[in-house]
């Protein structure tokens, strides 16, 4: 991103000072609040503005309209618009402004849209990809495995520690978000893989790993796999296996439970293993289970067509 000038640089220091060490934001927050108000104050530069106090309700409805145009879903516009109001508050609040139109903005409608899934068949011939006559292969295979089988997040693979398998009774001790602990079962193949992962290629690993570690799936330096690696195991091995849909980790969650519930499971059991505190955001995976169910009806129902 390009640097921002001297007139739009000041407030936005300023704004960034506040919400770091006044508020005490998390760095997630103010990347995203430094991203989102930085686009936006690149926009109106290209636009020959030169003063946030000229900046006009239209300004701020035109720039929506451009992220619209450029296909950003109605969640992400919704994050620049709360990022921006959070900013020119500040900005008002701190004299850098006189008048703060974004409290007139409406936000966009969240048009919640069916997760993109992989058929059975998809699930299990990316998982099937890694070459576990390596070291590296033999460690994607148990992540793989271990995503499809659990229904986990990328971050809660990542945070995945020895002592949260419990294998005698085949569950995982996972921690969720909000620090939410939650026991999640595992299948006897998975179990297969972290077996092997742990007992052939982890103490390899782990001779680099810093005293008192006890993250399961490990980088060749003794560290724990960060999120972009997990994505990048994912994405190298849908591409090997020649799937066209784009696949990433949470793509194996939406896959974990489509299947399940399209295989007959309980949807309150499938919230609980899932992690979901409201039952609503589970049921999106209804939907997709109902399309399922259309796609037989009208290829095996003699009257359906």
């Amino acid at each position: 991103m390009q640097a921002l000038p001297l007139y739009f640089k000041r407030p936005m220091q300023s704004f960034l000072h506040y919400v770091r060490f006044e508020k005490g934001l998390s760095e997630n927050t103010i990347m995203s609040y430094t991203h989102d108000c930085t686009v936006f104050l690149q926009s109106l530069e290209s636009k020959g503005i030169q003063s946030l106090d000229i900046v006009k309700k239209a300004d701020f409805e035109n720039f929506i309209k451009e992220l619209t145009e450029l296909g950003l879903h109605s969640s992400s516009r919704a994050r620049y618009i709360a990022s921006l109001r959070h900013f020119m508050k500040y900005c008002v609040s701190s004299g850098f402004i006189a008048h703060d139109y974004t409290e007139t903005i409406d936000l966009p409608k969240n048009r919640r849209e069916l997760p993109e899934t992989l058929s059975i068949e998809e699930t299990l011939s990316i998982i099937e990809q890694p070459d576990t006559t390596t070291a590296a292969g033999l460690r994607d295979r148990a992540i793989l495995e271990t995503l499809y089988s659990s229904g986990l997040r990328v971050s809660e693979c990542c945070s995945l520690r020895q002592r949260d398998i419990l294998e005698d009774v085949e569950v995982l001790r996972i921690l969720g978000k909000g620090s939410k602990e939650r026991i999640v079962p595992i299948g006897i193949n998975a179990l297969f893989w972290i077996k092997r992962y742990s007992n052939e290629v982890r103490p390899i690993f782990s001779k680099k790993t810093i005293a008192g570690q006890d993250f399961l799936f490990l980088n060749q330096r003794g560290s724990a796999l960060s999120r972009m690696a997990i994505w990048n195991i994912v994405s190298e091995n849908k591409k090997k296996a020649k799937i066209e849909k784009h696949v990433h980790p949470h793509t194996f969650r939406h896959s974990f439970a489509t299947h399940l519930l399209e295989g007959g499971a309980d949807l309150r059991a499938v919230q609980e293993m899932l992690g979901h505190a409201d039952i609503s955001t589970t049921q999106i995976y209804t939907h997709i289970d109902r399309e399922y169910i259309k796609e037989v009806h009208t290829s095996f129902h003699p009257r359906a067509k």
